[in-house]
């Protein structure tokens, strides 16, 4: 009786984990649409995606305002801003934290790009980029490419801050070559 009962649980906990891995959201693939959002600014401006078309977009997910990696991360952006700006590409970054958070962290760092509050975690689930941190929601450290025509050129999952830009620039060039 004990060998059905557990097989039984031992079933229920398979089909279960079975069904989280099927449902469970994958990133955008390459090639495919991006998936369109609309979200608040740090300046409490709506920035809808499709505004941006005809242009390349990098499109960066981090965890948290304040913290060093994402301090390091959108430091380096803005500092290849005009690398950026001469290769027709905007960067847009998403956190979870609020458009307040979003303003004094742009006042704090200087920063001159667009970073949206995505504080109901539906942008950052949309591009797979959402992770539990100690029961916490926060946006994972993932970056996409966005082509002029709207679509995901190049994924970055799990990126490290440090050399960041550096990589999205680089790829940004190749990509453009290719088109």
């Amino acid at each position: 009786m004990r060998n059905r009962n557990f097989l039984g649980v031992f079933a229920s906990v398979f089909l279960v984990a079975l069904m989280f891995i099927l449902v469970t959201a994958a990133p955008p693939e390459t090639g495919k649409p991006a998936p369109q959002f609309q979200l608040m600014s740090q300046e409490g401006k709506s920035v809808n995606l499709k505004d941006f078309r005809g242009k390349w977009v990098v499109l960066y997910f981090y965890p948290k305002d304040f913290t060093s990696g994402c301090t390091v991360e959108a430091k380096n952006f803005q500092r290849d801003i005009a690398s950026y700006e001469k290769a027709k590409a905007v960067i847009l970054g998403v956190s979870i934290d609020s458009v307040d958070s979003h303003k004094s962290f742009c006042a704090k760092e200087g920063l001159n790009f667009k970073l949206l509050a995505d504080t109901d975690a539906k942008v950052s689930e949309m591009y797979d980029s959402l992770k539990d941190y100690n029961g916490n929601k926060l946006s994972a450290r993932n970056t996409f490419i966005i082509d002029p025509k709207g679509k995901i050129a190049k994924a970055f999952i799990g990126v490290k801050p440090a050399g960041h830009s550096e990589e999205v620039l680089a790829a940004l060039a190749e990509l453009q070559k290719s088109k």
